[in-house]
């Protein structure tokens, strides 16, 4: 590419200087072949130049050719010298002339091949680099695609704990409510038998007096039995009464002692759901904590994977880079090459025939 970019330059030069076209294609002819050892044909030069017709450059590269022969020529002419010397002179220097130049292609010849070789070599090398590379990147996208699926897997997750754990705390809160509720229950019906008790005592108590009353009614009976009677059935009659009223005041408090009774087994029995439900909330924690803790695992094995193939593609990286160095520093030395080929003298074959021709 650079040796591409160097022509174009030098032949953008050229357009500037040379206007006529014949001069410009010839011009081409000379940076092409001497300067960077491309041997020139007529489509060559139409690709680059692109001016005038296609019979333009054919004929400024026979002109080209020609010229190079004219002036690769031997010439032996002294004056001192037969005819005959000069010939044979002329043909031992085109002899060996021949002799070199068709060694120079040989060793030129083995040189290309080898480094055509080693040109392929490295371009295999640098293919084969290009699809680990490709494969490499090909298990990074894969291997991100599983980090993102798991990754949403987590946040799935994550959101479903945060919506337990919620649950959890209303739960919690429901119980504490209950809780509470079945404690002031509790203290309630603690308060009832305190009340119970105390007014158990004071009927104890008026049941008490009343019977010292009667006892007293009735020794004084006996002293005047008939005068009392009127007044002991009355008595009698206000401790029925009392003791009526005692066993109406001891049925409603316990009923109202069964009726606490019943509300502290429904509260115990909520309190008993409510139990439940928070075990079953924290076995579901516990399950989607040991879920989470598979999942990171996942994530932490896909992380090293990735690792694996992003070194696994540096490295390839770094060979297909070595690959492209190695083949450019091939390209510069056959190039090198080619320069030093071109600025060596050529003498065509026919050139011994010519020398005799203009000797005569």
């Amino acid at each position: 590419m650079n040796t591409e970019a160097q022509i174009q330059a030098d032949i953008a030069q050229l357009r500037e200087q040379i206007a006529d076209t014949q001069e410009l294609y010839r011009e081409v002819c000379v940076i092409l072949f001497f300067r960077h050892g491309i041997t020139p044909t007529a489509n060559k030069l139409y690709q680059y130049v692109r001016k005038g017709s296609m019979s333009a450059p054919a004929e400024a590269l026979a002109k080209f050719w020609e010229n190079l022969r004219e002036k690769s020529r031997v010439r032996i002419e002294h004056p001192d010298l037969p005819d005959a010397l000069k010939t044979a002179a002329g043909d031992l220097v085109a002899t060996l002339w021949t002799q070199a130049q068709d060694a120079a292609e040989a060793t030129l010849a083995s040189l290309r091949s080898e480094a055509k070789a080693s040109v392929q070599d490295a371009e295999a090398r640098l293919r084969d680099a290009g699809v680990a590379k490709e494969a490499a990147e090909r298990n990074l996208r894969d291997a991100n695609e599983e980090i993102n699926l798991a990754r949403s897997t987590i946040r799935e997750l994550e959101r479903t704990l945060a919506g337990e754990v919620a649950t959890r705390s209303v739960l919690e809160a429901q119980l504490a409510s209950a809780n509470q509720a079945a404690t002031e229950q509790h203290q309630a019906m603690a308060e009832a038998r305190r009340d119970f008790s105390s007014e158990l005592e004071k009927l104890r108590n008026a049941l008490k007096v009343t019977e010292e009353r009667h006892e007293a009614a009735e020794s004084r009976a006996l002293i005047e039995i008939d005068r009392e009677r009127t007044k002991a059935a009355k008595l009698q009659k206000e401790l029925d009464l009392v003791r009526t009223s005692a066993a109406e005041m001891v049925g409603r408090h316990r009923e109202e002692l069964r009726t606490l009774h019943d509300e502290i087994g429904n509260q115990k029995r909520s309190l008993g759901n409510f139990e439940g439900e928070l075990r079953g909330v924290n076995a579901a924690r516990d399950q989607l904590v040991i879920e989470l803790a598979h999942e990171r695992t996942s994530v932490l094995e896909l992380s090293s994977k990735v690792a694996a193939a992003i070194k696994e593609t540096e490295t390839w990286q770094q060979q297909a880079i070595d690959a492209q160095s190695e083949l450019q520093t091939l390209r510069a030395a056959q190039q090198r090459k080619d320069r030093k080929k071109a600025k060596e003298p050529q003498l065509p074959q026919s050139a011994p025939k010519r020398g005799r021709a203009q000797s005569s």
